[in-house]
């Protein structure tokens, strides 16, 4: 069950062939192209009708068919339809050794199609420290409905030799979901470590990892030995703060093709499909992923410096600081094209130095609630807002906001304290959210004093 992983994006979903399928002019484009070359050209060939070099959207939910069972390809939009079609192959080819890519309606519909694909009365490990929203479909919804029995684990400080989480696993143990960063106190999980421990058995789960916090710029979990790579299209793919998407994706190896199969028929027979607008504008979101990944990156890098130096801040949590304790995985984490691009920055950066990595800081203040309140109604460019990963900056309070489903003792217990603030760093210019972060520091300094 741990197929080996080719790092090549699959062919035949990429439009690495030739003649015109759908109304589609295939590229002669590489699989070893890199990233941003992927992003434009993969799931964008021009119109074979018109020579259109961007999608048209096609809003037609039925097609002609000419014979019985003969088409073009399209029967019905739920099915299919060729602006998530094109979404979701150019989805495959950003995350490195992807071959099948699935778009939902929302984050939260990926989320809940892989634990109906478990079945009635499955075991999942869970890292403990999982997003709001995830924790209460598996805690209510799934353990309510399908009898899912979900075990929380600290997946970061695992033994050496894995024996906590072997042991937690069961006969019907069907999936491990990972976060890595965890959201929203960016705790690191090493997906090479937990594949490398459940390699031990004869039928190992499922590792699933959630990449919504870095997308597929700075980090390639399939690489990694993860089975799905699922995301939250809403947030950086997207980038635009304009869309509610998700996706899953898989390799293209005999085991993993015959699992995207089974997901793709939940997709259909659930209908938890996004509209063609919404895949266009993701697909369109998803051209500039690596210019905005790195202005987000090192935005994030510069505001999480100042709050380093801040004395009104008890802890900064940003994994790309080279004093944070698991700074050694984060770089362990970083896709190739991320670390290719970081080593060629000013300043030699490496695995020993500060670094950018992705968009998302947290970050206790001292004072607690009402700090933390004074701070979030102080900044001027940081939106007090939840969710993450648009062009604009973001700031948040898990506690009170997205984390606020999870019990009060467990929240305390996993860190997430009423002083505790989430940013989403934007593509603004660095100096401006800088200064914006100080004067709101100031702000709420001088209302503690």
């Amino acid at each position: 069950m741990t197929p080996s992983v080719d790092p090549r994006p699959s062919a035949a979903l990429n439009g690495h062939v030739n003649g015109a399928t759908n109304g589609i002019v295939k590229k002669h484009i590489h699989p070893a192209e890199g990233f941003s070359t992927r992003a434009i050209h993969i799931g964008s060939e021009p119109n074979a009708e018109t020579g259109a070099v961007i999608q048209p959207i096609s809003l037609s939910t039925t097609y002609k068919q000419d014979a019985i069972g003969v088409h073009k390809g399209f029967e019905y939009s739920r099915s299919s339809n060729p602006n998530r079609d094109a979404l979701e192959r150019t989805l495959a080819s950003l995350e490195l050794g992807g071959g099948h890519a699935l778009a939902f309606a929302s984050g939260s519909s990926a989320t809940a199609t892989v634990l109906q694909s478990l079945g009635p009365n499955a075991h999942i490990i869970s890292v403990n420290d999982v997003y709001g929203g995830t924790f209460r479909y598996m805690s209510r919804v799934a353990k309510e409905n399908q009898g899912l029995d979900t075990t929380f684990l600290d997946l970061e400080n695992l033994s050496e030799n894995g024996g906590q989480l072997l042991g937690e696993i069961r006969e019907n143990t069907k999936l491990i979901w990972i976060e890595t960063p965890t959201n929203p106190t960016l705790r690191l999980i090493s997906i090479q470590s937990i594949r490398a421990h459940i390699s031990k058995l004869d039928n190992p789960p499922l590792i699933l990892v959630d990449n919504t916090f870095l997308s597929p710029y700075y980090s390639s979990p399939l690489l990694l030995g993860a089975d799905i790579v699922l995301h939250s299209l809403t947030k950086y793919i997207n980038g635009h703060s304009d869309v509610v998407m998700g996706a899953l994706i898989l390799p293209d190896t005999p085991f993993h093709t015959e699992l995207a199969q089974k997901l793709r028929f939940l997709q259909n027979a659930i209908g938890a499909v996004p509209s063609a607008y919404d895949s266009w504008l993701a697909q369109r979101g998803a051209k500039t992923l690596s210019l905005r990944m790195k202005a987000h990156g090192t935005n994030a890098l510069a505001v999480a410096r100042t709050l380093k130096a801040s004395p009104l801040v008890e802890d900064i949590i940003y994994p790309g600081l080279a004093s944070h304790p698991r700074h050694h995985i984060a770089w362990e984490s970083l896709s190739p094209h991320a670390k290719k691009w970081i080593e060629s920055l000013p300043g030699q950066l490496s695995s020993t130095t500060d670094f950018p990595y992705s968009g998302m800081i947290s970050f206790r203040i001292k004072g607690g609630l009402e700090a933390a309140n004074t701070f979030l109604t102080s900044t001027r460019l940081f939106t007090l807002a939840e969710s993450l990963g648009g062009v604009e900056s973001l700031a948040e309070h898990p506690a009170k906001m997205t984390h606020g489903s999870i019990p009060p003792a467990e929240r305390e217990k996993l860190g997430i304290s009423d002083g505790l603030i989430r940013l989403s760093v934007g593509v603004e210019e660095e100096e401006d959210l800088v200064e914006d972060v100080l004067q709101a520091l100031e702000k709420a300094a001088g209302h503690l004093a």
